[in-house]
């Protein structure tokens, strides 16, 4: 199913999951690139403890969302599930948006974020459902889906550096948390409610009987969204405190990079249905041991921004293909496959924030850039291992 079929049929549903994924994206877009600023330069901590309040969250967010995504795929109303989500995220924004203490956000903030994000997965699950009722090409809805998400993130950190800068942190958050409202509004507008999927087995005989192709694939995307987390985290502060530059290079950053991803991300979604999804991965991993091999060496802005190429390719193939990938070894369990891929991204960020802030202190932020090399390249090898289809 072609972006041209959607277009041409109009079907509102198909239609309504495509904003409701930019609006949820652009409100993740907004706060995630300015959180290790947020902690560093508004609260006042440590390295060490920005990385941990990565860690703390990440690892709330593997708990919460496995533990719902279970629930979803037996019982209850996913499209219910994902409004309260969202309205989490509104109490998480305005929360942001007006405590200081480092303690609580780790905690209630934190909870209140990681509910927020369970959003995403479940509507990418309640997606897949609709399509295979309908009998449309779901791998390449949920790229186009997921370009969506990019696209949100083509915007998202240029403003938001551009409201810190202008009006500071406490408009910013109380604007994603708003964002998280409308989100929530379009969804009980807007969305079927199809409840659990059919045939659904338990996560673990879908794990053993995916051999070990499932064990690698969560490895291999593990790896490259350590790397990527790695680079959320280090990037806004090196740029800002080792190299001198304005933070809002930093949005320029982010945004070149979600721009070219949604281009490839298509291509990427295209050219599985011909080669398989292996190849394309593998692809991904190699453009990652390009791109953080160079960021050492480059300082001047241009530089910087036309490397982004790179990182384009790595995060735009993985994303649009890594979820699809696990839905494809997990069949009948759409909801606990899109939390593992969902759930690779955050076991990388406690990856990422345990590493980034020591060897930040230790070694400076270029040696982030370094590890980040070695582990795009294991990740190469461990998308080797996965059953192409």
């Amino acid at each position: 199913m072609a972006w041209q079929t959607i277009w041409r049929n109009r079907d509102p549903v198909l239609l309504s999951f495509m904003l409701v994924t930019f609006i949820t994206g652009a409100a993740v877009a907004l706060m995630v690139p300015v959180l290790s600023l947020f902690l560093a330069d508004e609260i006042g901590v440590r390295p060490l403890l920005v990385g941990l309040f990565y860690t703390v969250n990440a690892v709330a967010g593997i708990l919460i969302s496995q533990w719902l995504a279970k629930r979803s795929d037996r019982k209850g109303s996913r499209k219910r599930l994902i409004v309260y989500c969202c309205l989490a995220g509104l109490a998480g924004g305005l929360l942001f948006a007006g405590v200081r203490q480092y303690w609580l956000l780790i905690t209630l903030g934190v909870l209140l974020l990681n509910l927020a994000s369970t959003a995403s997965p479940q509507m990418f699950a309640l997606a897949r459902v609709y399509c295979d009722h309908q009998g449309n090409r779901s791998v390449m809805f949920s790229t186009l889906m997921r370009a969506q998400f990019s696209l949100a993130w083509v915007v998202g950190p240029p403003l938001a550096f551009a409201v810190v800068a202008q009006w500071g942190f406490v408009w910013l958050f109380a604007g994603a948390g708003l964002t998280y409202l409308l989100c929530a509004w379009t969804v009980q507008r807007r969305l079927p409610d199809l409840g659990p999927a059919s045939g659904a087995a338990t996560c673990a005989g879908e794990l053993a009987s995916a051999k070990g192709d499932v064990r690698w694939l969560f490895v291999g995307c593990l790896l490259v969204w350590t790397c990527n987390s790695m680079y959320l985290i280090s990037m806004p502060l090196y740029l800002t405190r080792q190299l001198g530059y304005d933070q809002s290079l930093v949005g320029w950053l982010m945004g070149m990079a979600a721009g070219l991803e949604i281009p490839l991300m298509l291509m990427a979604g295209h050219w599985s249905s011909r080669w398989g999804k292996r190849p394309m991965m593998m692809v991904a991993g190699a453009a990652g041991v390009v791109f953080y091999g160079l960021l050492p060496w480059l300082t001047h802005p241009a530089a910087l921004i036309g490397v982004q190429l790179f990182n384009a390719i790595l995060i735009g193939i993985v994303a649009g293909l890594g979820m699809s990938y696990f839905q494809d070894l997990m069949p009948g369990r759409p909801g606990v496959a899109t939390t593992l891929f969902t759930n690779a991204v955050r076991t990388g960020s406690i990856v990422a924030g345990a590493l980034a802030g020591v060897i930040a202190e230790a070694w400076g932020y270029q040696g982030v850039f370094w590890l980040a090399i070695l582990l795009a390249g294991i990740s190469c090898l461990c998308f080797h291992r996965v059953a192409n289809c």
